[in-house]
């Protein structure tokens, strides 16, 4: 290993590593210089006991040799990223050649060092791992797009277009279908142009009845109609200075779609019962599940309408079109749902991870959040199994997992919330499993498990 200077950033505060390596003296090695650089380091001498130690040590990076004994770097990432698909992964190896490399990053390894290694690239390295899993406060205040979470190409690029046009004030169409954050994008756009100062309103097109729409967009003064007991400014006058969403307008009755281009030609609306013309200045994004083209072509949507408002359009794509972002928002529900039900600390199944991945997702990111908040919600332990997930998606699961492997995911969460409950004393958790000490430390040494690690745990 080289023993140049190293001139890296400062790791992030209380940033944790777990190093995982069969050669003890480099593993030793490895430990002493991340400690040294300022990282909680904890090790592991192979792949079985790393993921004992990952039952208590939430790292922020996993640090593995390649070729080892037993489970080697590969299929302990396999494993782990069932677990925890956002713990970032590296992977160190003196047998490194091209085509392992290209295997590994394909399949989501974050980085590839082969030995000797630089100490200045590994120190680099593991520092942005660090940060892709904690960010930088300061960096992210400048995201601009903090509720819509992803990782996919695909959506990636409609956020760059997004982000473009919300320096200007074209009117915008977000193309999609039901639940890919359609509202969602439209704010991250309110919120990043020269009008996030302004208010950003909202209306459900085909949630307000015809004879309704009127009133609520242009207003009304008293006593225009049957129980208007007060005046009502509307929505494009409220909306005055920012922006008007108007959501679903796919939906609007042919009827109305004269009226609302008439509005949006002149810049100023007539609230209903009155005479006088009130003006307005407002960005207007529209959303559709509908493809809105395709309507013109069959005259359900005005074709002069729709090019005023489709300046410009964003399509996004449906959360079956974007499979590495399943598990990435799972994980995020996940961890803010936990909280809010007082259930933290929670993990899926790999068997359960598997189900999600193979979901087609119909109702996409929205029916993605209802399926982890209602397995959270019913959820009586700390891993949340694939039956309950299986139940959620209105089906059964379609992938048993051997009864060997079911018995050892079991054992090892049993013996975890044995130690959890006793605080690491083993007499107490043998006594609570009705098992002599010498068959319970069999057990724990079977599973990589210390109970040291368990008895400072909830300080």
């Amino acid at each position: 290993m080289s023993e140049k200077p190293t001139d890296v950033p400062p790791p992030t505060a209380h940033s944790r590593v777990l190093v995982v390596d069969d050669d003890p003296d480099l593993l030793r090695l490895l430990t002493i210089r991340l400690k040294a650089a300022g990282y909680e380091v904890a090790a592991a001498g192979g792949g079985e006991q790393a993921l004992g130690i990952l039952s208590t040590f939430r790292p922020h990076v996993l640090l593995t040799d390649l070729r080892m004994d037993g489970m080697d770097g590969m299929a302990l990432f396999d494993s782990v990223s069932r677990r925890h698909p956002t713990l970032p992964v590296i992977i160190l190896t003196a047998h490194g050649t091209i085509p392992e490399a290209v295997d590994a990053t394909r399949r989501g390894i974050f980085g590839f060092l082969t030995k000797p290694f630089d100490a200045r690239l590994l120190l680099e390295q593991i520092e942005a791992a660090v940060r892709l899993r904690t960010p930088d406060p300061q960096t992210t205040a400048l995201v601009w797009h903090p509720e819509i979470i992803t990782r996919s190409s695909a959506m990636e690029e409609v956020l760059s277009q997004a982000r473009r046009v919300a320096e200007g004030d074209a009117s915008v169409y977000i193309h999609g279908d039901s639940g890919t954050g359609k509202e969602l994008l439209a704010r991250a756009i309110h919120q990043v142009g020269r009008r996030a100062n302004g208010p950003f309103l909202a209306l459900n097109c085909a949630a307000i009845p015809e004879n309704l729409l009127e009133s609520e967009l242009f207003g009304h003064v008293k006593g225009a109609f049957t129980g208007a007991v007060s005046g009502h400014k509307g929505m494009f006058v409220a909306a005055n200075g920012g922006t008007l969403f108007l959501d679903e307008i796919g939906d609007m009755p042919l009827s109305f779609q004269a009226k609302l281009l008439r509005v949006l030609q002149e810049r100023q609306v007539r609230p209903v019962g009155s005479t006088q013309s009130v003006p307005f200045d407002v960005r207007i994004i529209c959303a559709s599940h509908r493809d809105l083209e395709i309507e013109t072509r069959h005259d359900r949507f005005r074709e002069d309408l729709y090019y005023r408002l489709c300046v410009v359009t964003l399509h996004l794509p449906p959360l079956s079109k974007r499979p590495e972002d399943i598990l990435l928002l799972a994980d995020h529900f996940l961890d803010t749902l936990s909280k809010r039900y007082g259930n933290e600390n929670l993990l899926f199944a790999p068997e359960a991870l598997e189900l999600l991945v193979q979901a087609p997702w119909p109702g996409n990111v929205r029916q993605l959040y209802n399926v982890v908040e209602q397995v959270v919600a019913l959820s009586t332990g700390p891993v949340i199994p694939p039956l309950l997930v299986g139940r959620a998606l209105r089906g059964e699961p379609q992938d048993i997992p051997s009864l060997e492997d079911a018995r050892t995911d079991f054992e090892r969460d049993y013996l975890v919330r044995l130690l959890r409950l006793t605080r690491g004393n083993v007499a107490n958790a043998a006594r609570l499993a009705k098992r002599n000490r010498t068959e319970f430390y069999r057990l724990l040494h079977r599973h990589h498990l210390d109970p040291v690690q368990f008895k400072d745990e909830n300080d």
